[in-house]
């Protein structure tokens, strides 16, 4: 079984570094990619998508469309050389906002589907 480091970064029981599987890691790098908001990271100013500052726009079918758009686009710019995204869903119900990332990670090959969910309070 492959092990990458944790998101967020942490030290586990022994004191080293957390590990996560790869399937695991996988989700967390999309994770890590869907909640950064643009200009938060040093010397990366263009990585992430923003979907934090999403969450408190009005709720619409095109806030959906738009954070679909903009999700595709980071997922595939940064995280194209790990995986093929096969596709992204949005939607907006009431005060949430959900995205669906079904994905193939290249490597091996095999598929597989993130889901989170925020919601404005």
């Amino acid at each position: 079984m492959d092990t990458d480091l944790a998101f967020p970064l942490r030290a586990d029981g022994r004191g080293r570094s957390a590990l996560a599987a790869r399937d695991a890691h996988v989700r967390e790098l999309i994770e890590q990619l869907l909640f950064t908001a643009p200009g938060e990271r040093v010397n990366r100013p263009d990585f992430g998508c923003g979907l934090m500052q999403l969450v408190f726009a009005p709720n619409s079918p095109e806030l959906a469309a738009t954070l679909q758009a903009l999700a595709h686009g980071a997922l595939q710019q940064y995280l194209g050389h790990l995986l093929r995204i096969d596709e992204v869903a949005a939607s907006s119900e009431d005060a949430a906002l959900t995205v669906s990332v079904r994905y193939t990670v290249l490597q091996t090959g095999e598929a597989g589907t993130a889901e989170f969910t925020r919601e404005v309070s």
